[in-house]
């Protein structure tokens, strides 16, 4: 608890009725009397000094989680920084070429909103169980935000798609439309064969009203 109000306050030193009231009116954790508790047995346990000038500080222990906490949060900054602006590259790389035979078909079944959202689902949110080379049947999960993982089904053969999430359920599938989920998809599909994956786009588009989208 020492640790996780310093880290919010993040200050070297501060003094004993400051801290009560930080503790008690700003993070709303004690009643004043509670803090002056807490803060007593924090000196007692040695998490929190006593200086000198009547300041209190943090040890030399949680001084060093505090800075390792710092480093870690440097990384995960760092991270979602550089995702951000894959995104941006992602988006940005995709409208510049928006004559590719692939982005064409591709954009046929999707607005510019769902093609933002496609582009927030993680690489590693999808897992790719079968992908025939020849364009002939597909079967991916999807980690959403249920604990069992949705399906995705594309069978050129049968001329189906087939996926189960709400959106695709609901408003995607009955008018023929791709979800973030199958957006994606294909977006890595193109990674790994972007001839596959334009030929399975092409299949589906140029024999549309004879293709079942699915739940």
């Amino acid at each position: 608890m020492v640790l996780y109000i310093w880290k919010i306050i993040e200050l070297p030193y501060i003094s004993t009725s400051d801290l009560i009231y930080k503790i008690s009116f700003d993070l709303f954790l004690f009643s004043p009397k509670d803090a002056k508790i807490f803060i007593k047995k924090a000196i007692h346990n040695g998490l929190l000094i006593l200086e000198e000038n009547n300041k209190l500080s943090i040890s030399v222990d949680l001084v060093f989680e505090l800075k390792n906490w710092h480093k870690k949060r440097r990384v995960e900054i760092l991270k979602k920084i550089n995702y951000s602006a894959s995104i941006a590259q992602n988006l940005d790389n995709f409208e510049k070429n928006s004559s590719n035979k692939f982005n064409i078909l591709l954009k046929a079944f999707l607005d510019t909103a769902t093609l933002n959202r496609a582009v927030l689902v993680t690489d590693n949110a999808i897992k790719i169980d079968t992908f025939d080379p020849n364009g002939k049947f597909i079967k991916v999960e999807v980690k959403g935000s249920q604990n069992t993982p949705y399906i995705i089904e594309i069978s050129t053969d049968e001329k189906v798609i087939k996926h189960d999430c709400q959106d695709f359920q609901t408003k995607r599938a009955p008018n023929k439309k791709f979800c973030k989920h199958l957006a994606k998809l294909f977006l890595l599909l193109k990674e790994k064969d972007e001839k596959g994956a334009t030929l399975i786009l092409e299949n589906v588009t140029k024999d549309i009203n004879k293709w079942n989208f699915v739940s």
